[in-house]
Formats: structure tokens, sequence, C-alpha cells
């Protein structure tokens, strides 16, 4: 089994007395990596909250009747939590008034969890995100060589566990996924009427990654307002399917103020969302991707290792451009991302060389992925 870089962290603050709470997409090994940890124990109650009877279990909840569910167990996992009701005030009630129970929760739509967690639970939970798998993770299983000669496959495929460890199916895998999967909660939470427009505005944000998105050109699309726009993406957002990189300006008048990319956490997602798994080799969306792919994996490493970097990219009305910016209260470092190794002594813009003169820059093609994605 691959060994992820959240087993360790979450062993950390099991006993704590503060509820433990997992949040990301669907399928990403949330549970597994649970099994992994409590798996051999015998005073553990594990809850799905994708099933009704469960869900029943919480309404009305009060204290005695949970602790007769609970009986003498002494761990509680609560997988897909977003589906109970008033989540936050059931955890709540389960951390004050059966302090002797060690509560971990997943969910698969930080939207429902964390709005419906944040104030009952403050100060009463520990907090953590999971992904795909990350490079690191693949290398520690594979080795560096094995996972570099997979990079032009994990591009097509992408890093979803049961993708990684079922090639054979992967394709099935990964259009059963996009089909409806990843998103159902958006659709049974959010009663959106109309579920095929954030299926098109997702298709339509797989063929733009890389550049930088419009509402009001994606409402033409779609024949949405913008607004409207900006609400799915945000709960798409929400969901672990996409994210959003805004453009960095501090120090020039030209500096794009206001604008932003949009990418995703798994390039699988991205290609069966548009229905395209071609190898790389008859690919003209290949810079992209693997832009995509460096940047999603670099923001997964930072949130396992909470360091405390905000990530942007940076424009100018010119034009002008740098891939990828990390910036913490220490430094700022400079990123731009190449698939052809024969480009790697590209340099960073003068002009963003004077207005920003001792960042490090950096190039990152095939040959040295190693150096971003494990230095």
């Amino acid at each position: 089994m691959i060994q992820r870089l959240l087993s360790n962290r979450l062993t950390e603050f099991v006993g704590s007395g503060k509820a433990i709470i997992i949040m990301g997409a669907r399928q990403v090994g949330k549970t597994t990596v649970l099994k992994s940890i409590f798996g051999d124990k015998d005073n553990v109650l594990w809850l799905n909250a994708d099933e009704q009877d469960v869900r029943s279990v919480f309404e009305n909840a009060s204290s005695t009747r949970l602790k007769a569910v609970f009986r003498d167990n002494k761990i509680v996992v609560i997988d897909e939590a977003q589906r109970i009701s008033d989540v936050g005030l059931k955890l709540k009630l389960i951390t004050d008034q059966i302090p002797d129970i060690q509560l971990v929760v997943t969910g698969s739509s930080s939207f429902e969890l964390a709005n419906r967690t944040n104030e009952p639970l403050t100060g009463r939970k520990w907090e953590f995100q999971m992904f795909p798998l990350t490079f690191s993770e693949l290398v520690s299983h594979n080795g560096l060589l094995e996972e570099k000669r997979m990079l032009p496959h994990r591009l097509v495929y992408g890093s979803y566990p049961e993708v990684v460890s079922k090639p054979a199916i992967e394709e099935d895998l990964l259009k059963m996924l996009s089909d409806s999967y990843l998103y159902k909660d958006i659709f049974t939470i959010e009663s959106i009427h109309r579920p095929e427009k954030i299926v098109k505005i997702l298709q339509a944000l797989a063929y733009q990654i890389g550049s930088e998105v419009s509402y009001n050109e994606l409402g033409q699309i779609c024949s949405l307002d913008s607004k409207t726009v900006e609400k799915y993406i945000s709960l798409l957002e929400q969901a672990y399917i996409i994210f959003r990189l805004p453009t960095y300006s501090k120090n020039l008048r030209n500096e794009l103020k206001n604008s932003r990319k949009v990418f995703f956490w798994d390039l699988g997602i991205r290609n069966a969302v548009i229905g395209n798994f071609l190898p790389i080799e008859k690919r003209t969306d290949v810079g992209a991707m693997f832009e995509n792919y460096m940047i999603a994996e670099r923001i997964k490493i930072n949130r396992y290792a909470q360091k405390n970097v905000t990530h942007w990219f940076w424009r100018t009305t010119a034009r002008q451009e740098v891939d990828f910016l990390e910036v913490s209260a220490q430094k700022m470092s400079a990123f731009e991302f190449k698939w052809n190794p024969k480009k790697s002594k590209v340099s960073a813009p003068l002009s963003f060389q004077n207005a920003y003169p001792d960042v490090d820059f950096l190039t990152v093609t095939p040959d040295n992925v190693e150096d971003f994605l494990l230095g």
C-alpha cells in the first residue's frame, strides 16, 4: 500500500481531546488512511453518513442517544459527514458531552463541512485536507526514476489512488468519477436545478487551464450570468475539483490586478471531463497540462507540510508573465514550467526582475521536477 503523507500527522493528534476533520474529494483515500491507523483496533465505531440509517441516528440527537449508539467504543469515525444536517452542532454535542470519545470525521465537500463546523467547533477541532496521490508519495513507493518515467502517464490519467492501482481500467474509473460522483454533494446539498450547466462550466474550464479565466466569457459559453458562473466555480473549488490561482501585483502600474487562472487538482479528472485520453505525443495541450500538474503538486505538498505560503501567477498588460509565485513572509520564489527540457534556460521577464530583484527563479522541466517537488 502506498504510504500517505497525512498518516503520521493524523496519528499525532489522536487523543488530543479535539475532533479530527479530514476534507477532500471523494475517492482520494481518506477512509483508507483511517483504516490504516485504526483498522486493527477493537474499540472503533465506523459510520458512513452516505447511508440513510446513519443520518437518522443524528436527527434530533441527544448525548444520551449518541452514547447508546457509541456504546463502549472510544473512537468514532464518521465518513462523508457533510450529509448530516446541522453537522457542526452534532459534532459539538459529541465533543462537549462525550469527551472520552475521539471523534474523527471525513467530508468530501469543504463548503458544507467547513461552513457548518467552523463556528460550532471553534477551538474543538484539528482540520486537515487530503488530495490525490502526490509525486513525493509515488516516489517513495515506486522510486524516483520510475516515477519520472511515469510523468507523461500521470499527465493523462492523474493520480487518484484507485486509478494508479488499477491501470487496466483507469479510463472507466475516471469516467465514473467525472460523470457525477465527484460533484454529487453539490447537486444534492446545494439543490442545483440545472446540473448540466455546472458540468458545462467544468468542461469550459478544462479547455482553459493555464489561461486567464473570464466569468463573463464563461457565462456567454454556458448561457449564465457572471455571478452564477462565479458561484458555480466556487462550489467546484470547495468540492476539491478545481482551484483558483490569483494574480500577484505590488510594484508595477501595468501589473494585472484582479485576474485569475483555474486549475484542476487532478489531470485525470480534467481529461475525463473533456473525453481526451490521447497520449502526450499526440496532444497540443501538453504545456498547459505540465503547468497544471506542477502547480497542483506544489500546493498539495505545501498544504501537507502546513507551510505558511501563498501562491500566485504574475502578468502584465503587455503579456509578460511568470507562471507561478510562492510567497512567504521571508521571501518570494518564482517558477516557469517548460515541457521541453531544451527551454530550461528561460529567465524571468526583465520588468519582473527589476521590480522584484531578490526573487529566486527556477525553470522546471521534466528533467528536474524533483528539485521543485522534492526539494
